[in-house]
């Protein structure tokens, strides 16, 4: 059963502007392994920006509750480059409360625009014995 579905896009020069003015910001809201490709060059600003609106698709598909950590879910590269999601810590948490026992994530970018989306998947808590 889906249990949630979250829908983000990314202006990829607005995000990839915040990037270069925000020391930091990088660090805080990716992993180091989300920040570089499997070979180790650093990530695009389109694969950054759109790993960015998979994360802000995970919320949405979590109800968008404040109190998610960026590092509690991570885009990661699994076999022919497919993205898969591991989440942790305060996202776990969430998913657990909700039921989640799987994610899909798709992400793309083209003309500017980097997507996003999440389906959340499981069993709705309180459905279990109907």
């Amino acid at each position: 059963m889906i249990i949630g579905v979250g829908v983000d896009v990314v202006p990829v020069d607005r995000f990839a502007e915040s990037l270069t003015r925000t020391p930091g910001l990088r660090d805080r809201l990716f992993t180091a392994a989300e920040q570089q490709t499997p070979r180790g060059a650093p990530r695009s600003g389109e694969s950054l920006a759109a790993r960015f609106a998979a994360k802000e698709a995970v919320a949405k598909a979590l109800g968008a509750p404040g109190d998610l950590h960026w590092h509690d879910v991570e885009v990661c590269v699994g076999d022919h480059g497919r993205p898969y999601l591991t989440v942790r810590g305060t996202v776990a948490g969430r998913a657990a409360q909700l039921g989640v026992t799987s994610w899909h994530v798709s992400l793309s970018h083209d003309g500017g625009i980097a997507s996003a989306v999440v389906v959340a998947e499981g069993v709705l808590r309180g459905e279990e014995d109907t």
